[in-house]
């Protein structure tokens, strides 16, 4: 058995508010049939799921509160083609809902990112990176 990303599920405090920053950014919403119980966007990789907070971490036998306000150790990343697409696509998120946590600026690595947030908190990374091409198709690829 080989293991596979297949959904990103984010818990998120307000379902209208998040299915409309999401769509915004340009994800398609599929199986409309589940209404505001959980959304699906696909995003060219894994599907980005969104479901209530407080229903995702009964799910997970965890307990809603309290809630992190603060770093999760984790972010989802927007692989950009160039320095100009990070900063375009950090305006972009912006304009849709996000907050900008960090601007764009030049990495110690070489590279040149910016982070911005969600409506609930959720970290994202607009990067363009030494070494990982993104293709006319969006994805990423990586060298072996």
């Amino acid at each position: 058995m080989t293991a596979r990303l297949t959904v990103i599920t984010l818990g998120v405090s307000d379902m209208k508010k998040s299915i409309a920053f999401y769509d915004a950014l340009g994800f398609k919403r599929k199986m409309h049939a589940t209404g505001e119980a959980v959304a699906f966007f696909e995003t060219g990789g894994p599907v980005l799921a969104l479901f209530p907070w407080r229903d995702l971490a009964a799910d997970a036998g965890l307990p809603e509160h309290p809630r992190p306000q603060a770093f999760r150790g984790s972010t989802l990343a927007w692989n950009c083609g160039s320095r100009d697409e990070v900063d375009a696509a950090l305006t972009f998120a912006v304009r849709c809902g996000a907050s900008l946590l960090k601007p764009a600026h030049q990495t110690d690595y070489g590279g040149y990112s910016g982070y911005f947030a969600d409506p609930d908190g959720h970290l994202w990374e607009a990067v363009v990176a030494p070494g990982i091409e993104v293709g006319d198709d969006g994805r990423v690829h990586l060298p072996d």
